[in-house]
């Protein structure tokens, strides 16, 4: 392998690990050579990823964690340390939004719950804020590492409905920013903050949204495939090249930007 590309022997936590994105990234660097820590509240289905890392020969370890719980989350990188003895890499998964804090068709921003609002903030924002203040204390002993956090293209525009998931993702893009000269300037340029958008990838919290019992496109879908260039959602394995690389010393210059993973997206125009 090319050294430059390699991430063989790094210690990676992954926060929202147990969902659709997160589970497929933590196994894919798994057979890279990385120790993959898989994090999140769903035991089983944490417990049932590492086991399916394990039995093909890569080394992981799950801690149920809850990213707006600083002291979860400390016990956590506690328990990190002592099994592997460092953090290489946080990726700050987790996330999703909440029916109150999204505006239906009919509706209209009055409709908007403004509890709910916030729980989408929270989770999403402060639950990147919260692992990033903690996870970072071990790589600023070390002096290098690499966070990676997980922004949207509703950072970017704001997308129909979504209001409190697309603020909070617009939080985040900034975040990251902010971060990435805090960190170089404070502590080393060794750490590297950056963020990754995807498009439109189909998981456990957008396939009703996205997709009809029969399999048939929604509405609110058939606009997203024909705003996305290449006609077709995201498959999570694609998101794995571009976790790599920013993960990796080929992306050592390289700090405090979005990569964006969408198809097209982005960028579509009529």
């Amino acid at each position: 392998m090319n050294e430059l590309f390699s991430i063989d022997g790094r210690v990676a936590v992954i926060t929202g690990g147990t969902g659709v994105l997160g589970s497929c990234i933590g196994q894919y660097l798994a057979t890279q050579g990385v120790k993959v820590v898989i994090t999140g509240r769903r035991h089983d289905e944490g417990e049932a990823i590492v086991k399916t890392i394990t039995e093909a020969g890569g080394d992981a370890m799950f801690i149920k964690m809850d990213v707006l719980d600083k002291a979860s989350v400390e016990d956590g990188c506690r328990r990190v340390i002592e099994r592997y003895g460092k953090v290489d890499a946080l990726l700050n998964a987790a996330g999703g939004n909440q029916p109150g804090a999204t505006i239906q068709p009919d509706g209209n921003i009055f409709d908007i719950d403004p509890e709910a609002f916030s729980k989408v903030i929270d989770l999403n924002l402060m639950g990147t804020v919260i692992p990033t203040q903690v996870f970072l204390h071990p790589m600023a002993e070390a002096g290098r590492g690499c966070i990676i956090n997980f922004s949207s293209m509703s950072a970017f525009r704001p997308i129909t409905r979504v209001a409190g998931y697309g603020a909070a993702k617009a939080g985040i893009s900034n975040l990251t920013a902010f971060l990435a000269n805090e960190v170089a300037t404070k502590f080393t340029p060794e750490i590297r903050v950056n963020a990754i958008a995807p498009g439109f990838f189909v998981t456990n919290q957008n396939r009703a949204l996205l997709t009809n019992p029969d399999g048939s496109l929604t509405a609110r879908g058939e606009a997203v495939i024909r705003q996305t260039p290449f006609k077709r959602f995201g498959s999570p394995e694609e998101l794995n090249g571009t976790i790599h690389y920013l993960m990796s010393d080929a992306a050592s210059f390289v700090t405090g930007t979005v990569a964006v993973v969408d198809g097209g997206f982005n960028v579509f125009c009529m």
